[in-house]
C-alpha cells in the first residue's frame, strides 16, 4: 500500500494503472465498518482500489463540526492496509482548494431535505466528489445508501456530466442492535447511544406496517413520529427515489428517511423500500 500525498502522485500512479480497472471509495477518514464494507466491495470487483481521505470544509456550513470532525490517520492507514488497499489519497486543503475556484451548483432537488436544512452543502459535497474522480479516473465508485441524497446528487452529476464511471450504491451497516454506522456516533455519550437507537426501531416498524400492506405517507409517519417522540426530531420524510415528497409507498422506488439531533450530534437514517 502507498500513500499518495499530492496530484502529480496520484496523476503518476494513473498512467501506471490507466489499464486496470480502479475501485475508488471516497471518504472523509474515521474509517469504520460501514467503509470497510465499501472498500471490500471495491476489493472484489476491480484490479486497482484506491481510497481518500479528505475531511473538505466546502460541504461544512459556518458553526457546524469541521474542526471537531473525527481525524484517526494513522488508524484509518492500518485499516487500509488490512483491507488491501493499493493507494490512499491524502491531500491537503490547499492541494485540493485554489483562491480561484470554478463553483459547481447543486440542482434543485438539492434544496429540500439535507440541503434545506444545510444550504449550501451539496454544493460543497459535487464539488470534491467531480474535483476527486476527475484525478483518480475511477473505473467505480463507491458510495453508502445511508446518505441517500448524497448518492442520488452524485448519479445525477455523473449522468448529467457523461462522466464514465459506474456509481455502485451499497447497503447500510449497522451495529448489531442496529445504529447505522456513522463517524458521528462516537460523540454521543451512553444514554444518546441509547436514544439513537429508535432512530432504526422506527424505520423497522415502518418497514413491517409496509411488508403487512400500509402504504399511506401520513400513516406511517404518525407510526414513526410515536416512535421517536421522545427524540429532537428534525425531519421524517418518505420520497420516491427522486426526491418527491409522495402521499403512498411505491415499492421499489420509495425511501423513508429520519433524522434527529442529541445535543450538536445530528444523525441521519433510512430504509429503502
Amino acid at each position: 500500500m502507498k500513500i499518495l500525498k499530492t496530484i502529480e502522485e496520484l496523476q503518476e500512479i494513473r498512467k501506471i494503472q490507466k489499464n486496470k480497472t480502479i475501485g475508488f471509495v471516497p471518504t472523509m477518514g474515521a474509517l469504520h465498518d460501514g467503509h470497510i464494507s465499501l472498500i471490500k466491495q471495491a476489493r472484489i470487483e476491480n484490479e486497482i482500489v484506491i481510497v481518500s481521505i479528505f475531511v473538505n470544509p466546502t460541504q461544512f456550513l459556518p458553526g457546524e463540526d469541521l474542526d471537531a470532525y473525527p481525524r484517526r490517520d494513522e488508524a484509518d492507514k492500518k485499516i487500509c492496509e488490512m483491507c488491501k488497499v493499493d493507494y490512499i489519497f491524502m491531500p491537503l486543503s490547499t492541494t485540493m482548494y485554489s483562491e480561484e475556484e470554478v463553483l459547481i451548483k447543486a440542482p434543485n432537488n438539492s434544496y429540500v431535505l439535507e440541503g434545506k436544512t444545510r444550504p449550501g452543502h451539496f454544493d460543497g459535497v459535487l464539488q470534491i466528489v467531480l474535483k476527486l474522480f476527475n484525478l483518480v479516473q475511477p473505473t467505480k465508485a463507491y458510495f453508502g445508501k445511508k446518505d441517500a441524497q448524497q448518492l442520488t446528487l452524485i448519479q445525477q452529476m455523473v449522468k448529467n456530466l457523461f462522466l464514465p464511471i459506474e456509481i455502485v450504491p451499497c447497503e447500510i451497516v449497522r451495529e448489531k442492535d442496529g445504529l447505522a454506522l456513522s463517524s458521528r456516533n462516537v460523540y454521543l455519550n451512553e444514554e444518546q447511544r441509547k436514544e439513537a437507537l429508535f432512530l432504526s426501531k422506527s424505520l423497522y416498524l415502518a418497514a413491517s406496517l409496509v411488508g403487512k400492506g400500509e402504504r399511506s405517507s401520513s400513516i406511517l409517519k404518525t407510526k414513526i413520529y410515536d416512535v421517536m417522540k421522545n427524540l429532537d426530531v428534525e425531519y421524517v420524510a418518505i420520497v420516491d427515489r427522486n426526491f418527491n415528497e409522495i402521499e403512498e409507498i411505491q415499492l421499489k422506488n420509495s425511501i423513508i428517511l429520519v433524522v434527529a439531533r442529541f445535543d450538536n450530534t445530528r444523525l441521519l437514517d433510512n430504509i429503502w423500500l
